[in-house]
């Protein structure tokens, strides 16, 4: 009798728990939402004041007329106000049904939301909040920013006591690449005119020798030799890690806000003037030809005495990220050669 009594009250007592745990339950539920509602109006006014500042901003950049500017601002005012009014209503018709039926409401599945406080982003279910995002406060002056290089164009020689013209190497055939990541930091503290470019590359060079040459070895001295049959197709190649250093002049745009200051150079004119020092990665050659009726392609990947350390100087102009870029080895292609070549590049840079 008593073991029964016993299981009997305990039984009872966790009833009463599970009944005031749910009514707790349901009561933190709407808190929640009602804290979320108080919300909504100041995240939409935020948002409609960032979205007035880029209107502001395209104005005064000429990218829209005031015409234009005035249009937006009513569209996004009016869109806003129906945001607030919707999502209010939406909150309230929640907090009513868990009010009427205290936390008991039916589901076929779960109630799934994604809401947005404006300093992050959560998952709502069954009105429980999840955060999945936080969203970190802009930093109010960022002197440093980052982009990829590429470039590519024109590449050829420069040997002692020759012309451009004279060159053994085609002048449309002989092609350079470059892909690398660079950073850009304001050297001033309230001037952005001047910046310290900085980052790494990955250069390619290549020469394609004219008239049936290609490179040859000889006693450890690289020469161009004719070749003994007929060349589709001679390229050599020359891959380097290099480090890039420029000083970067230039106007930007100034803009202030609130929480933040930017300088921006987009569609600004732009000068870097530097060099760059890095490693020979490795040196190649491709050669394609016919013999006795069949066709044969050599890659051929050897040191071919080319300078283990390259060095030089590069620049760039242009207008934001679309530059001509030019740059020229001051180390030899060729080490201990009899007849130094330096390599010479000439093409455009995007900094995207």
């Amino acid at each position: 009798m008593r073991t029964i009594v016993f299981f009997l009250t305990a039984f009872m007592v966790l009833a009463v728990i599970s009944q005031v745990s749910a009514q707790e339950s349901y009561r933190k539920k709407i808190e929640t939402l009602k804290t979320l509602k108080e919300k909504v109006t100041e995240q939409e006014k935020e948002a409609l004041r960032k979205e007035v500042e880029d209107i502001n901003e395209r104005l005064a950049d000429e990218m829209i007329s005031a015409q234009e500017a005035k249009t937006l601002k009513e569209s996004a005012a009016k869109r806003r106000a129906l945001n607030i009014e919707d999502r209010i209503a939406i909150i309230d018709n929640r907090i009513a049904l868990l009010e009427r039926n205290k936390g008991e409401v039916l589901q076929t599945n779960r109630d799934f939301s994604i809401s947005d406080d404006g300093k992050g982003i959560s998952i709502m279910v069954n009105d429980e909040p999840w955060r999945i995002f936080e969203r970190r406060e802009p930093k109010y002056d960022r002197r440093t920013y980052s982009d990829f290089v590429f470039a590519f164009g024109l590449n050829n020689a420069v040997i002692d006591g020759e012309s451009l013209e004279d060159s053994p190497y085609k002048i449309g055939g002989s092609r350079f690449a470059e892909l690398g990541w660079s950073w850009r930091t304001r050297v001033f503290e309230n001037s952005n005119f001047m910046r310290f470019n900085y980052g790494f590359s990955f250069q390619f060079n290549g020469l394609k020798p004219k008239d049936n040459q290609y490179f040859a070895v000889n006693d450890g001295e690289v020469q161009l030799e004719e070749f003994e049959f007929d060349l589709s197709k001679s390229k050599f190649r020359m891959d380097n890690l290099v480090f890039p250093v420029h000083f970067e002049f230039g106007p930007s745009r100034y803009r202030e806000r609130e929480d933040r200051v930017r300088y921006y150079i987009d569609r600004k004119f732009r000068l870097g003037i530097g060099g760059y020092g890095g490693f020979n990665l490795g040196t190649r050659q491709k050669l394609k030809y016919t013999r006795d009726g069949e066709k044969v392609k050599d890659k051929l990947k050897r040191g071919y005495n080319t300078s283990s350390f390259v060095y030089g100087l590069s620049g760039y102009v242009g207008i934001g990220g679309v530059l001509i870029y030019a740059k020229y080895d001051l180390s030899p292609i060729f080490k201990d050669a009899a007849i130094e070549q330096h390599n010479i590049s000439m093409g455009l840079r995007f900094d995207l």
